[in-house]
């Protein structure tokens, strides 16, 4: 059963430039003979919907299919005609995040090779926040660049966009007006052929603005838009869902939900990464478990004391090594060993 042709995701395409790769490939055995590799573009409660060379489908789901398993993005082996999923392959990626009270990480994004993480230059602008999107996209093993929006609003464009770079050695950042056309042309570097981004940020900050000038002007508009209260700079969210789109360089982008609170769990690795200056300390220390905070020879103190690193970033550091403590659960098995 094939679903509406809606949009560009309906025209013919190629496994490559969907994203398919060797790494896919290669998991490709003699029992999948037959069997056709489509691309999740929605996933619902109880139904799902993919994109396959020839355009759009809806999924056929085996009884007690758990769809809250797949994510937008992920690479699926389908029964041709029938359209029943069989199985699904290996990610190369995976966002993913913790919600509270959830037993279970909620799947954001899967397969995406750049994470675009929107902000805007008002008051949504929040370092500490940025931080939790770049140890999100570093554990899930994505490469981020941060988009700084409505660029055109403020006079010191440049100055947000210090502060970005200042939080990750290698960070990209981009200013732009989501609205201009030449925002296509300062992310196309990311979004040729076969690449995927996946776009991040908080409600209101233009994401879906952001996403149909991607699309490009020979589609309907994807996403609608919405405006967000001058006093806080909180927008509403117009985007209820995650979905795949192509887009006019020929790439796909995967839209999120905004996200007013992200909290940080199972990300011990990306935070190393976010935080290189301090890992890279930390070895000097006296004690192999020093804290960082009052204990004697401690060499990330030492830098503090000698300016070569901020105590607000240490401090912000401290913050979500402690988050992520507290919000990942410790699995044990049958006689209480970790796993």
């Amino acid at each position: 059963m094939s679903e509406p042709r809606t949009d560009s995701a309906a025209e013919p395409s190629t496994l490559a430039g969907m994203g398919w790769s060797d790494f896919f490939a290669d998991q490709i055995g003699p029992d999948d003979a037959g069997l056709v590799p489509m691309r999740i573009a929605t996933v619902h409660r109880a139904r799902m919907s993919a994109v396959s060379v020839d355009g759009p489908h809806r999924m056929m789901l085996q009884p007690h299919t758990n769809t809250g398993d797949y994510a937008v993005g992920d690479w699926v082996l389908v029964e041709p005609g029938t359209n029943w999923l069989r199985r699904r392959l290996e990610r190369k990626t995976l966002l993913q995040r913790r919600v509270e009270g959830g037993t279970q990480p909620q799947l954001t994004a899967a397969n995406v090779d750049t994470l675009f993480i929107v902000t805007s230059c008002n008051a949504d602008f929040n370092v500490a926040r940025l931080e939790r999107y770049l140890a999100l996209a570093n554990q899930a093993g994505t490469r981020p660049v941060i988009l700084l929006t409505k660029a055109d609003t403020v006079e010191d464009a440049d100055a947000y966009a210090a502060q970005v770079t200042a939080l990750q050695r290698g960070l990209q950042c981009v200013t732009l007006d989501g609205r201009s056309g030449a925002a296509a042309a300062a992310l196309a570097p990311w979004c040729g052929e076969g690449q995927t981004v996946a776009l991040i940020g908080s409600s209101g900050v233009g994401k879906s603005t952001l996403l149909n000038t991607l699309a490009g002007p020979d589609q309907d508009a994807p996403q609608q838009t919405g405006g967000i209260r001058e006093s806080d700079a909180k927008g509403r969210h117009t985007t209820t869902s995650r979905s795949l789109h192509r887009i006019a360089g020929g790439g796909w982008v995967i839209d999120t939900p905004g996200m007013r609170t992200l909290h940080v769990s199972d990300a011990a690795e990306g935070i190393e990464q976010l935080f290189a200056e301090i890992t890279e300390l930390a070895p000097n220390c006296r004690f192999r478990d020093c804290t960082h905070e009052h204990e004697p020879g401690c060499a990330v103190q030492a830098a503090v004391k000698a300016g070569t690193l901020d105590p607000d970033r240490l401090s912000r550091w401290r913050k979500l090594q402690d988050e992520n403590r507290a919000k990942t659960p410790v699995l044990k098995g049958p006689r209480g060993n970790k796993r």
